[in-house]
């Protein structure tokens, strides 16, 4: 039996949604944004990269073709002509949300149909009551921030006060989140995630999806900068996944990155981590090693979203994406024949766009089964099919949401 590996490009969305005017995304499009600014100069970046945005191994396996169905237009730099070598097309979420767990939870099967709780783009963000309880589970000296924030930005601002104090940097988004940076060394990664699991149960009230610890290191002098222990305390999903069904059988389900704490480490059977995508990569690799017949390899590439389209910074998303094109042989090299790989996104972050939230968009879907022609699967209505495709190719039973397309 063949084995299938599902890599997650976070962010990576190729034109907007059919209902991105409910999210104030009308005219999004990572791919096709990035692509513009890099065939006007807008891209280059001393030391980095320069030139069109070249990815001619996503392209021949369809990205081009993917993103023309999506936008109706071409995409600057991505030129191949011929017959896709994957069965490509798009999809389209119908979650309720636009953030990672509702599109990682629709990929495996279970769109998200009730709301969210955010906390409001406000100084203070976190009701009074919640803050009393946070300092009083944590015995706290006080809290830091409590705003809407950017990671790296809250650390560089508030980081030597906290160290001096001891008070723990707590801070939101746009997401369904409450996000704690703390020092590792001075504050305590143990002490952090221990903190976490902690407001992970005081958060549940307000229908807060996510508690994210945010361990950093370094000082004021020498810069401070965040490490790749952060964990992700999420809410179990509200029905069985794919992950689920496939564990239940008796296969294996290796989770590369953040995959785990998304799921709230359901449906997951071994974890590797990795510190940014090169190593994520490499993990992926290490994971295709140790599946069988029947498993599955899901990775999460997170550096696309975390540093790149949050950041709005085109010419890292840019170089981003050509590093991960340029390594994709090893990947596809080191599949046995009938192996799928899927590589697709959970949402958009375009780094053109207003503000630094995510964007309502289509996302790729790239499904290359070695030895196997490709096709053209069209649009998908929902992120499920991905899913749904998995299971079908690993013959397991069908879920309730969404349809293989294999």
């Amino acid at each position: 039996m063949p084995r299938a590996i599902m890599c997650v490009l976070d962010s990576f969305g190729i034109g907007a949604a059919d209902d991105a005017d409910k999210f104030g995304d009308v005219g999004s499009d990572t791919l096709g944004h990035i692509a513009d600014a890099c065939a006007e100069g807008k891209g280059d970046k001393e030391g980095l990269r320069s030139g069109p945005l070249s990815l001619p191994n996503m392209d021949r396996l369809g990205l081009g073709a993917a993103a023309r169905a999506s936008t109706g237009k071409d995409v600057k730099g991505l030129d191949f002509s011929g017959t896709p070598e994957s069965h490509w097309g798009f999809a389209a979420e119908v979650s309720n949300g636009k953030d990672t767990p509702s599109g990682h939870w629709e990929i495996a099967g279970v769109p998200v149909t009730f709301d969210w709780g955010y906390f409001p783009d406000e100084n203070p963000s976190f009701p009074a009551e919640l803050v009393e309880k946070i300092i009083e589970v944590g015995e706290l000296p006080g809290v830091l921030c409590l705003t809407h924030g950017s990671g790296t930005v809250v650390i560089e601002e508030f980081g030597e006060e906290h160290v001096k104090t001891g008070k723990p940097i707590i801070y939101t988004s746009a997401d369904s989140v409450l996000q704690i940076a703390a020092h590792e060394e001075s504050f305590g990664l143990e002490r952090l995630l221990d903190l976490c699991v902690k407001c992970r149960t005081l958060v549940d009230d307000y229908n807060i999806g996510r508690v994210i610890a945010r361990p950093f290191v370094g000082s004021k002098e020498a810069g401070f900068e965040r490490t790749a222990n952060r964990r992700d305390y999420s809410v179990l999903p509200p029905a069985p996944t794919v992950l689920d069904r496939l564990e239940d059988a008796g296969r294996q389900v290796i989770a590369v990155g953040k995959i785990s704490d998304i799921y709230a480490a359901q449906g997951i059977t071994k974890l590797l981590k990795g510190a940014g995508n090169d190593q994520l990569f490499d993990r992926t690799l290490e994971a295709m090693d140790l599946a069988k017949d029947g498993d599955l390899v899901f990775s999460n590439f997170v550096d696309f979203d975390m540093l790149y389209g949050h950041r709005r910074d085109v010419p890292g998303y840019a170089a981003a994406l050509e590093h991960f094109d340029k390594r994709l042989p090893e990947m596809i090299e080191k599949m046995n024949d009938g192996d799928l790989l899927v590589l697709t996104a959970d949402h958009g972050c375009d780094p053109t766009w207003k503000g630094t939230d995510h964007t309502r968009e289509h996302v790729p879907v790239l499904a290359l089964v070695k030895g196997e022609q490709g096709s053209d699967i069209g649009k998908r209505p929902t992120f499920a099919d991905i899913g749904e495709s998995v299971a079908k190719h690993l013959g397991i039973s069908a879920g309730e949401n969404g349809k293989s397309f294999l």
